[in-house]
């Protein structure tokens, strides 16, 4: 008879050859948080350490029948969207989802790589802020995306407040806007929550190349935790430290010529066990 459970978290992702971002990112940390990981892959790009050589598409119907069969079948207690890149595959995601009850929705507006690649097609921004950001619990935007979003500069913490505000007047539940793209000594990042308030942490900045797949990494690993039922803002927090300790700990690994992962296994977790009730 089985008794148990896992907290189960789908990614809907692209792909990485290199295996420090997109859905491999995610199946690293979802799993290191001790949680189980299923997949949707929307994309395929070509890439490595260096950067991204070309970008192939998943078919719509291809996306839309991996969805159904993963959550006909194991219904997730959370879901990660991370590249989705053209406006096909926004309005089949929201066709599914929007067909089965409401689970915690984490989204990662995957515009720009870390390399500075852009990775999204231009007409379907549009798309993403009217279907997809009223869906999500949260957003995950570094700053790279969040000029793109609130259409102007960022180069201050001050800036970083304002264009917050304007990217949550976009329809979105909450915001969690990443400054690791600052030129401080430190790390700044803001959770504008759903009740109006403005959180901000402070985290060491540590000198390292090795940050490929980090924002691919830190919404995954909220929408671990919220799996496995910690509140949205101590998701944010736990999410976030766990993050900064897998840089720490991958910071001076040679892997790759350019822009290295970061070591999601630095601390992992066995599966969570939830007694099913019956």
């Amino acid at each position: 008879m089985k008794k148990y459970s896992y907290p189960s978290v789908l990614t809907i992702a692209g792909f990485d050859s290199s295996g420090g971002a997109g859905i491999q990112a995610d199946i690293k940390t979802i799993s290191a948080l001790g949680c189980f990981a299923t997949t949707v892959l929307t994309a395929l790009p070509v890439q490595n350490t260096t950067g991204v050589k070309s970008i192939y598409s998943i078919p719509d119907t291809v996306v839309e029948e991996q969805l159904y069969t993963v959550l006909d079948d194991i219904f997730p207690n959370a879901i990660k969207i991370g590249m989705v890149h053209s406006c096909g595959l926004v309005d089949t995601i929201v066709h599914v989802l929007k067909k089965y009850p409401r689970t915690n929705l984490v989204f990662d507006p995957v515009m720009v790589a870390t390399s500075g690649h852009k990775l999204i097609e231009d007409k379907t921004i549009q798309s993403i802020v009217e279907q997809l950001f009223p869906l999500a619990d949260i957003i995950t935007p570094n700053l790279d995306e969040a000029v793109v979003l609130a259409q102007m500069p960022i180069e201050t913490v001050d800036d970083m407040y304002i264009a917050g505000e304007k990217i949550k007047a976009l329809g979105c539940n909450s915001l969690l806007l990443k400054g690791g793209h600052l030129k401080s000594k430190e790390l700044t990042s803001l959770y504008f929550s759903s009740d109006g308030k403005v959180h901000e942490y402070h985290s060491e900045k540590y000198e390292t190349n090795n940050t490929h797949g980090s924002g691919c990494t830190l919404s995954s690993a909220i929408a671990s935790y919220l799996a496995r039922g910690t509140s949205f803002l101590d998701a944010v927090i736990s999410a976030q430290d766990y993050v900064q300790q897998a840089i720490f700990h991958g910071k001076d690994v040679q892997t790759g010529k350019g822009n290295g992962p970061l070591n999601h296994f630095f601390n992992p977790q066995k599966l969570i066990k939830n007694e099913l009730v019956r």
